[in-house]
Parts: C-alpha cells; structure tokens; sequence
C-alpha cells in the first residue's frame, strides 16, 4: 500500500495491470453479442419447414440446408427490414435477423400448397397485423392465419 501512495497522478493512469484488464475486458465486451448467438435451423421438408414458427434472440443465425427442390423467400417483416433476395434452389441459405418482430417467407414454388414460415425474432408481435394482411396463395392463406393466431 505504501508504495501505490508514493505513485504519481501519471503511474497511477499507466499502471502495466490497469492495462493488462483493460486489454482482456474490451474485447470481451465488442465479443459479447456473438458469444449470446444462437445457430437455429429449419428443415425444409416435403411441404412444409419444420420448425413452422421459430422462435429467435436478435443476432441469432437462421440456416435453412439445402434441399432438394426448395428456397426461402421473405414476404413481409418489420418496418425497418430490407428484404433480402430470395435463396437460391436447392441451396443452403443463411440470415441474421437484427430487428425484432414478425418475419413470414415461405418456399417460392410451394408456396400455394402451404409451405410457409414465421419467425418470432426477440418475443416482439407488435407487427402480428401488418403480417396478418400480407400476400398469401391457395392453402397458404388459412395457414397463416392458423400459424399467427398461436402467437
């Protein structure tokens, strides 16, 4: 003790363990988000994806493996979500979903027969009726419908 009392004002700002913490704390605080992440899948099956509704953390990965036959193409979402391109046939597709709410896709040529998904990012519904009013084809309509009154 008596020798940190004999430290300068400058010491004291330079201190070698001061440093060492701070070069072990900052990079774990910019890793923290990753670190929380989830990968979460959807299988893309016959007609359908499985989970149907998926319930994710912001920052959380989507993977939808590929699949013979099948894509992923999103509809509707929140307010601020740039709609990404539809995935490519037959080929594994991967998102990272930054806003919290509702956000519906479905398979593009399946999409008449019901194969159609939510995704619950961040337990956030507040866009439940904005969803409940988007475009939907053939069995696709009552579906939806079905799938948003669980939530």
């Amino acid at each position: 003790m008596g020798k940190m009392a004999s430290m300068t004002k400058y010491d004291r700002k330079t201190n070698p363990l001061r440093v060492l913490i701070m070069i072990a704390v900052v990079p774990m605080l910019f890793c923290a988000k990753i670190v929380l992440s989830e990968e979460l899948e959807v299988e893309m099956l016959d007609k359908s994806y499985a989970p149907e509704i998926l319930y994710s953390e912001v920052g959380d990965k989507i993977i939808w493996p590929k699949s013979k036959g099948h894509n992923v193409e999103f509809v509707d979402g929140p307010d601020s979500f740039s709609m990404p391109k539809r995935s490519k046939m037959n080929k594994q597709y991967d998102i990272v979903l930054e806003t919290p709410g509702i956000y519906y896709y479905w398979c593009t040529p399946h999409k008449g027969v019901g194969m159609i998904g939510l995704i619950v990012v961040g337990g956030d519904t507040s866009n439940k009726a904005a969803i409940a009013k988007a475009k939907a084809f053939g069995k696709s309509k009552k579906k939806l419908e079905s799938m948003l009154a669980k939530l």
